[in-house]
């Protein structure tokens, strides 16, 4: 009786996942599968990252997994990039469930890489120098 209350799940529900939480996290794959991530806000700044396009070059048989939710202005680069080196994409959306996460470059078998975020862009100015010279030139334009 159990297998057939378990059939009856599964059609309901569909079939279970092995930790669907992570899955949600990395847009759709395990975290043990992953090259590289880098954030939404990090998807977001103009330009790609050269440390991801060093790494699809290097795994050109990874997929780069980017958050459907996203605007398709700041994800185009990234496929443009990935159609140039050859590297497979998908477009990953999840309506019920939200992730930080913006890319994924993810093979389809364990790697278990240690270290796999980017760190932030290094800008010339602190942030404390933009918003002051933002305000100053915010106040300029104001007057003229």
């Amino acid at each position: 009786m159990d297998r057939i209350d378990e059939y009856i799940q599964q059609g309901i529900t569909g079939p279970r996942e092995i930790n669907p939480d992570e899955r949600r996290k990395f847009l759709g794959t395990l975290r043990e599968r992953v090259v590289v991530a880098l954030t939404q806000s990090q998807v977001r700044e103009k330009g790609t990252y050269s440390e991801v396009e060093e790494l699809m070059k290097q795994n050109k048989e990874a997929t780069l997994f980017l958050n459907g939710k996203m605007n398709y202005t700041y994800l185009s680069d990234y496929i443009k990039l990935a159609n140039n080196v050859g590297n497979k994409y998908l477009i990953s959306t999840d309506k019920e469930h939200d992730t930080d996460l913006g890319l994924v470059l993810a093979y389809d078998y364990a790697i278990d890489k240690q270290n796999i975020y980017i760190t932030k862009k290094e800008n010339s100015q602190t942030p404390e120098q933009d918003t002051d010279e933002n305000r100053l030139v915010q106040f300029f334009k104001k007057l003229f």
